[in-house]
């Protein structure tokens, strides 16, 4: 009976292995399979007077072959590949926006700024004027086409997002499910392996969603953690995520924060928000940076773009004289203004006037934060694409100091809301809201509304360079501007502000040179010129002004710029265009001024008409860094997985080896049991006689 049983042992463990290795080959293309191996151990023998006689082998469990270590590290490496490659795959499609070539944007605007020199070269030619008119509206609508895309990726990804959020409490549910499952099982003694590949599946799929920590409990459940502490599994019970808007600025009517959170809620507690610098890794963490960070910083260089150059090319059109002889109106519609959002009692918004604090050339693409201190009344201005902060005494205190070109203005006379925070996106609808206005081609004021003569019995080669309209005047208690000329006046150390308004147009000023002090002598007007601080002595008709051949000479809101030597004596006239007959319908200095705008530093030291070169190779850069940690991430996490795959994988040849080995093994038990029941029958035949 002996060597019966020791048969019967062998040919069952060896079915069982046999049955293990057919396994394998049958789940080789199963996801999340980990391969098993039979743990075979031998039977305790029996004792004789001869020693220990062995009773055969029993299994002794189902071995599963993988590494802890290595599957939470490949789980954690795809999450990050998951996160980083979903943003790079969205900014390429805001890189898309952001094209070069004869249908973007930036040929738009050039096109539209070169158009002015046909002007300037005939001011009365109606069919140049069209065509300016043309550039401006079609640069206005791609504007508007450019922050609609802007507009559908947000779309896409808040929906993304949304499903996302919705596959993670799925998946969350059968971790629970299978936690459960697993927690019953283990109470026999053996480990449901299985169970333990389909609940490691499960944790490798949520974590291409949002990276997670596992912390393994004593009854064979595993905990999930996002956000470093917030548990999305905790047992047999699933918490649910959801994505949505940052409660600390919730969208008020049409004014929307674009800071989307995700949401974690348990039950009976507050609900917790985790931005994308909490979560890690995950496809979600992708789609929240590139919405919260790259998709926000491409609306505001869109943005900026638009309201820089609709509100420059706005002003120095209202500077000029149309055909008909009256003051320019506006080019395009830009945004008027936009609020702050807030939680709390502060009412703020930010102006988009021409008043002195206004500043295109200054612009920042940003969206800004207003902190207010624990008392209510101090507090920090943050711009927060780089943290630069700056700090007001209180809400007058703050409306007195431009940031960026930008007057953060409140209505709360007093104090508002203990540490309360305040939100403002200036440039959000800019290009959104862009359209072009003007549509006659009599409308564009390509004139200068004064005209400049020198006089007749000038013996030197003084001449005329330019004139045009610029708007600035001194203003001892204003702000700065920067539309056109520098915002500032330096002379010895002593600082003067300039304020801007309609250029003052009497009926003639004159310029007259002396010699001895090599400068004019300006009659006709008492307003001081801006060359001239207001701290120095000016005395009109007897102060003289400084001359240098080639530099503006700047008074009562236009400039001159004359060159050559002009002799003792010799005179400048400048008086009222209109005066003359019609001849400033034949001027076009207002349009030399609006073509001269594409040279003025407006964007990050840009040209107008470099500033969408500048904006492209930023979103550019930004794209190829994204891409570039894709590559890098996507390496790591290959890498690890076949790390993974190494220990837990299916080899199909090492399987068919063990096949051959089992059946060999397992025909031996067989014949082991045949020739103990051979043995067996000759006992019983020969006892039987």
């Amino acid at each position: 009976m002996g060597l019966l049983n020791v048969g019967a042992r062998a040919l069952m463990a060896n079915q069982v292995a046999l049955q293990t290795a057919g396994n394998n080959i049958a789940n080789v293309n199963t996801p999340g399979y980990s391969r098993q191996t039979v743990a075979l151990q031998t039977v305790q023998g029996q004792f004789s007077g001869a020693g220990y006689i062995g009773q055969g082998v029993d299994v002794r469990t189902i071995l599963r072959n993988q590494s802890e270590l290595l599957t939470r590290q490949a789980a954690a490496a795809g999450s990050v590949s998951a996160g980083d490659t979903v943003r790079a795959q969205r900014l390429s499609q805001l890189q898309e926006i952001f094209s070069g070539g004869p249908t973007g944007l930036g040929a738009a605007i050039n096109d539209m700024m070169n158009a002015f020199s046909d002007v300037v070269a005939a001011p009365t030619d109606l069919s140049a004027r069209t065509l300016v008119l043309t550039r401006m509206d079609e640069t206005a609508s791609r504007m508007r086409t450019s922050a609609d895309r802007i507009n559908e990726i947000q779309y896409t990804v808040t929906e993304e997002l949304k499903n996302s959020a919705n596959t993670v409490n799925s998946l969350a549910k059968q971790m629970a499910a299978i936690n459960e499952q697993i927690a019953r099982a283990t109470g026999n003694g053996q480990t449901p392996n299985d169970l333990l590949d389909q609940r490691e599946q499960v944790i490798r799929e949520i974590n291409q969603y949002v990276q997670t920590t596992q912390i393994p409990a004593d009854d064979g459940t595993i905990g999930l953690f996002v956000g470093g502490s917030q548990p999305l599994v905790l047992g047999t019970t699933a918490t649910e995520v959801a994505v949505g808007d940052s409660g600390t600025f919730p969208s008020s009517g049409q004014v929307n924060s674009g800071q989307v959170k995700l949401l974690f809620t348990r039950p009976g507690s507050p609900k917790i928000e985790l931005d994308e610098n909490m979560l890690g890794g995950g496809s979600i963490s992708g789609l929240l940076r590139f919405n919260n960070t790259d998709l926000a910083e491409g609306r505001n260089l869109l943005g900026r773009m638009a309201l820089a150059i609709g509100t420059t090319l706005n002003y120095q059109q209202t500077l000029g004289l149309t055909l008909d002889g009256v003051a320019g109106k506006p080019l395009f519609a830009t945004t008027p203004s936009v609020p702050g959002l807030t939680l709390g009692t502060a009412v703020g918004s930010i102006s988009f006037t021409n008043s002195a604090s206004f500043s295109p050339t200054e612009f920042a693409a940003s969206d800004y934060e207003v902190r207010f201190d624990a008392d209510g009344v101090g507090g920090q201005v943050v711009r927060l694409s780089d943290g630069e902060t700056t700090s007001f005494t209180n809400i007058a205190n703050l409306a007195s100091k431009p940031i960026d070109g930008l007057t953060f203005q409140f209505t709360n006379t007093t104090a508002v809301t203990a540490n309360e925070r305040v939100l403002f996106k200036p440039f959000s609808t800019a290009a959104s809201d862009m359209k072009a206005l003007v549509y006659s081609p009599r409308d564009l004021a390509a004139a200068n509304p004064v005209n400049a003569a020198m006089g007749t019995a000038n013996s030197g080669t003084l001449q005329l360079a330019e004139l045009k309209t610029t708007g600035a005047h001194w203003n001892t208690t204003g702000n700065p501007p920067v539309f056109v000329d520098p915002p500032k006046i330096i002379s010895n150390g002593v600082v003067g502000d300039i304020t801007l308004g309609s250029p003052t147009i009497p009926s003639q000023i004159k310029l007259t040179y002396d010699q001895a002090q090599r400068g004019f002598i300006i009659s006709g007007t008492n307003e001081r010129p801006l060359d001239v601080p207001p701290t120095d002595t000016y005395v009109a008709g007897t102060t003289v002004v400084p001359y240098t051949s080639g530099q503006a000479i700047r008074l009562n809101g236009w400039s001159i710029t004359l060159k050559g030597t002009p002799k003792d004596g010799d005179i400048v006239t400048v008086g009222d265009a209109k005066l003359d007959g019609d001849y400033y319908t034949r001027n076009a200095g207002n349009a030399t001024a609006l073509m001269n705008l594409r040279d003025v530093k407006m964007f990050d030291e840009s040209t107008l008409s470099d500033g969408y070169a500048s904006a492209m190779a930023q979103v550019g850069t930004r794209t190829q860094s994204a891409l570039f940690a894709s590559d890098l991430s996507k390496s790591i996490a290959v890498n690890l997985e076949n790390d993974r795959t190494a220990v837990s994988g299916v080899n199909l040849d090492e399987e068919a080896a063990k096949l051959l080995q089992y059946q060999q093994a397992y025909q031996a038990s067989a014949k082991m049991l045949q020739i103990a029941q051979s043995v067996f029958d000759t006992l019983i035949q020969n006892l039987g006689r």
